[in-house]
């Protein structure tokens, strides 16, 4: 009995070792798929705050809760699995798709640039007055998801090709770590920054002098920062699309535009002492260039089509 104890007990601590190293290594690998994948995190950041633009104080937290489960449920019910059948029984699929995703970004972001330039804002303003709050509310939470859909499909390519290599059981544990982490910090980020006007106020209203006066200085900020975040989070669309459409050429054998574009890249990088921030600046600047393009394009054709076809009747 002592030796069947004992050996069960031998039994026990090599499942305890064998699951203690698979911790360590979705951790690590977890690790090294979130850096990978950090400056697509940047740009979701940028970009979710403007869907929660214009409600009253007590729904833009709702809102931003009702978003960031979105953004779980993409990652956790089709990105993740599919990543994995994907990496599994498809590898090729994975860059079309992303080059599809990134060009619905691309188009979305030259939409909304060509509506502020042939200010429609009018139009949109009464649309919107057309609905009521819920289902302005609505829209703006599906059009969040739905371009949230595309940014963490990217993360969770980067993040799985981090982790390629590894058995499948790290990879999803990895994958997962990766989406619960950064989900949380995203619209942990985005929640900060649409309160910040209400932090503010209630700063303002304090008894120090100096939190007063902070509070003040916050609250007249807020707008200019709002409204840099709607130009940046388009930018991004715009950088992140473009991105991902010169890797999938490159992918594919079609070098002169990631030639290009990388030339600049390592050009600007060359700078003394601001080099790496001026390469990330000049590949963003060239990969926005490129995704602008690709977004005219889809515009045009999609506002040709329909006049053709009324000519055509």
């Amino acid at each position: 009995m002592p030796s069947g104890l004992a050996a069960l007990l031998d039994d026990i601590a090599g499942i305890a070792k064998i699951a203690a190293a698979s911790v360590d290594d979705v951790g690590a690998a977890a690790g090294k798929a979130s850096a990978k994948a950090a400056g697509v995190v940047v740009d979701d950041a940028a970009v979710t705050p403007s869907y929660a633009v214009g409600f009253t104080p007590d729904r833009e937290l709702p809102i931003v809760w009702k978003i960031a489960l979105g953004s779980l449920r993409n990652k956790f019910f089709f990105l993740l699995p599919g990543a994995l059948l994907l990496s599994a029984f498809a590898p090729w699929a994975v860059t079309p798709l992303l080059m599809l995703g990134g060009s619905y970004l691309c188009f979305e972001a030259t939409e909304k640039i060509l509506e502020s330039l042939v200010h429609h804002d009018d139009a949109v303003e009464i649309e919107d007055l057309a609905l009521s709050s819920e289902q302005l509310e609505r829209q703006k939470v599906s059009g969040a998801i739905r371009t949230d859909f595309i940014l963490s499909a990217e993360i969770m390519a980067i993040a799985l090709a981090s982790v390629t290599g590894q058995p499948l059981m790290v990879q999803a544990g990895a994958l997962a770590v990766v989406a619960l982490a950064i989900t949380a910090g995203v619209y942990g980020v985005v929640g900060l920054i649409v309160k910040l006007d209400d932090i503010g106020l209630h700063m303002a209203k304090g008894r120090s002098k100096v939190g007063r006066g902070f509070g003040r200085g916050l609250v007249r900020v807020v707008p200019g920062v709002m409204s840099a975040l709607t130009v940046i989070g388009t930018a991004a669309m715009l950088w992140v699309g473009g991105g991902i459409i010169v890797h999938g050429l490159e992918h594919y054998h079609v070098p002169y535009i990631p030639h290009t574009v990388e030339g600049l890249e390592a050009w600007a990088h060359a700078a003394p002492v601001v080099g790496p921030a001026a390469g990330w600046l000049a590949f963003a600047i060239a990969s926005a260039v490129v995704g602008l393009v690709v977004g005219g394009v889809i515009v045009g054709a999609l506002h040709l089509l329909p006049k053709r076809k009324a000519a055509a009747h």
